[in-house]
């Protein structure tokens, strides 16, 4: 019960945290994004560790937990939130979001194949579902500039001259967007392996460690030529948003991070996709004229929803809610491999 609380806050902190992405991403840039947004999570995680007396435990970790650890930082931290946040400034947090709930598949697959964790006709079902969603909000052309809404806040000078609709790029967005899916995808189950039965506390070191992985490799993009001048030309509203980002993402992490260490990745990732009903919500909050919503959105975010919530039952839960025949609880009880 604790691991799906604390997955749920996950979810709507990281839901708060892509609204604020997308907000800042209409005057920033990814790297400028990058530069604030990794290295505030080493200062925040630092803090959390050392308040809660867990510091030490970074040098308690094997060889093969720190590997895994900081595998799932660059891999979440770095590939997953810059392909993310490409696919964001594309074409909206909205329609991102259906398409990154192939990362749950992701995570099933290594978690059957590294884990030990199995199939069930639920979560085949629950599988397909994730796999329809995005197809029906990719199948319905955007609707025309003239029809959406303008928004009255000007951004920039060049929205002072003229009122610009958003304008989807879609093929950039939904190749990010499923770039994002491999990053995301593999780190759950990377934070799994390196935090498994360790305790709450121990996730807070383990965060930390992913955290300082991400930012040594990001760094490294920062000795390309003009990325510091670039990085440090960031306006004072990207910069305002970015750094609100960085606080909400840290929270998300630390949350699924203490997930992590007590429940299984089959509970705690299909929980955390609920991260796509709040993104509705604090995109409506935060960038109603700056996203695409309507009733394909809604539809492809509740038929996704639906199999994240199959791919968390079990035949148990099911039984205890509607009488089942035996033929059919045998075949919910079916398991691959």
């Amino acid at each position: 019960m604790l691991g799906a609380f604390l997955a749920l806050c996950s979810a709507a902190s990281f839901a708060f945290n892509n609204a604020s992405v997308r907000r800042a991403v209409l005057t920033g840039s990814i790297a400028q994004g990058m530069a604030i947004t990794v290295p505030l999570g080493v200062p925040l995680f630092f803090l959390a560790a050392l308040i809660t007396g867990n510091i030490a435990a970074v040098l308690g970790f094997p060889p093969a937990a720190l590997a895994a650890l900081a595998g799932a930082g660059i891999m979440h931290f770095v590939w997953g939130r810059y392909c993310n946040y490409r696919a964001t400034r594309a074409i909206g947090t909205n329609l991102v979001a259906p398409i990154q709930q192939f990362n749950l598949l992701i995570t099933l697959a290594l978690a059957i194949w590294l884990l030990g964790e199995h199939l069930t006709p639920l979560k085949i079902v629950g599988i397909g579902l994730i796999l329809l969603g995005p197809t029906l909000v990719m199948r319905k052309k955007s609707a025309r500039a003239e029809d959406r809404p303008v928004s009255d806040e000007k951004i920039t000078p060049i929205d002072a001259e003229k009122p610009a609709a958003f304008q989807p790029k879609y093929a950039e967005g939904y190749t990010f967007a499923l770039l994002s899916t491999v990053g995301y995808g593999l780190s759950p189950v990377l934070v799994r392996m390196g935090l498994e039965n360790r305790g709450l506390g121990v996730a807070l070191a383990g965060g930390l460690v992913a955290y300082i992985a991400a930012t040594a490799v990001f760094s490294l993009t920062l000795l390309l030529p003009g990325q510091w001048k670039h990085v440090w030309s960031t306006d004072r509203e990207a910069a305002k948003w970015f750094t609100f980002s960085g606080f909400l993402v840290f929270f998300s992490q630390m949350f699924l991070y203490m997930a992590m260490s007590i429940a299984p990745v089959t509970v705690v990732s299909p929980i955390n996709r609920l991260t796509i009903l709040f993104r509705l919500f604090f995109s409506r909050l935060i960038n109603p004229h700056h996203e695409v919503f309507g009733g394909a959105v809604w539809l492809a975010t509740l038929v996704s929803l639906a199999g994240a919530v199959l791919l968390t039952l079990s035949t148990d839960v099911v039984q205890s809610m509607v009488p089942l025949p035996e033929s059919v609880v045998t075949l919910l009880n079916w398991q691959w491999p």
